[in-house]
């Protein structure tokens, strides 16, 4: 299949696809363009003009800056999955890049891109919200930050202008020591998750002292399961404790669609939010669901 007809934008600085956005009419941007590009071929998105982001300069880094993991928007996946600081400072963000699609589809596919795509079972959309992430926006009227709580508006929707591009996600960093788990459910490997859970735990101790336990693919956003947090929170880790906690899941107002119901997705929700806390708290080694056969 080939994409309907356009005008392709070549922009080199920010200031000049910021300028472009701001005077052409049905316009989209394009990064790593592993969504972009099957959308446009089945005719999904039909724009007038397209407005390439690879050579922009300046998007593309990975670092650390007083606590928080700074990535460039246009930092291909490839490159947070063989980075060295994200696999010492942000293992999270290295279990979860591991999901995504296949090598090929990670040579290409930018994290900026997977943010404002905005998938509700994209790994990375997950990770944002576990992480209290930070979207960093230029626009016309310059730079401007988002809570990644408050950056989806819809389903596939971020909370950005039209005129506006993201150019940076910040991560603010766990304490060192600290325990994260990644696991999805999907129908085969490098498919979207049907449900993914993201765990993070600090443990102080023998007693959790902080945790973050977010749910993929249910709602039309990742979801923080609030509650769990909150019962599992000065408790000492354990597999009862988990299992009682993460029923709250099966409440999560959850979507329907052709691959699974929302019944069975908030069933999904509260066994892999347990799965998740088992496997960061170190309790999943001999888990029935999690032993090699």
């Amino acid at each position: 299949m080939k994409p309907p007809p356009f005008q392709y934008h070549d922009p080199k600085t920010v200031a000049e696809a910021v300028g472009l956005l701001g005077t052409l009419d049905n316009a989209k941007l394009l990064a790593g363009g592993q969504s972009l590009m099957p959308m446009l071929n089945m005719r999904f998105v039909l724009p007038d003009h397209v407005i390439d982001l690879n050579r922009v300069d300046g998007l593309s880094y990975i670092k650390e800056n007083g606590g928080t993991l700074e990535i460039g928007a246009m930092t291909r996946q490839r490159d947070v999955e063989f980075s060295d600081l994200v696999r010492a400072k942000c293992p999270l963000l290295h279990q979860a890049i591991m999901h995504i699609g296949h090598r090929q589809t990670r040579n290409r596919g930018t994290i900026g891109g997977s943010l404002c795509h905005l998938d509700p079972a994209a790994e990375l959309v997950s990770v944002a919200m576990a992480m209290d992430a930070t979207v960093v926006v230029s626009g016309p009227n310059g730079q401007r930050e988002i809570k990644f709580a408050d950056f989806p508006a819809g389903y596939l929707t971020p909370s950005i202008e039209l005129n506006e591009i993201v150019t940076a996600v910040r991560l603010p960093l766990w304490p060192a020591g600290h325990k994260s788990a990644f696991v999805e459910f999907s129908r085969r490997h490098g498919d979207f998750a049907i449900v993914s859970a993201a765990a993070l735990l600090a443990i102080d101790g023998g007693k959790i002292a902080r945790a973050s336990v977010t749910i993929g693919g249910v709602a039309v956003a990742p979801v923080r399961a609030t509650d769990v947090e909150k019962q599992i929170t000065g408790q000492a880790p354990s597999s009862d404790l988990f299992r009682k906690a993460c029923e709250s899941c099966r409440s999560i107002e959850a979507m329907s669609d052709i691959h699974a119901s929302a019944d069975y997705r908030q069933h999904l929700a509260a066994v892999l939010s347990r799965r998740a806390l088992e496997k960061a708290a170190g309790l999943a080694e001999n888990a029935p669901w999690n032993r090699k056969h």
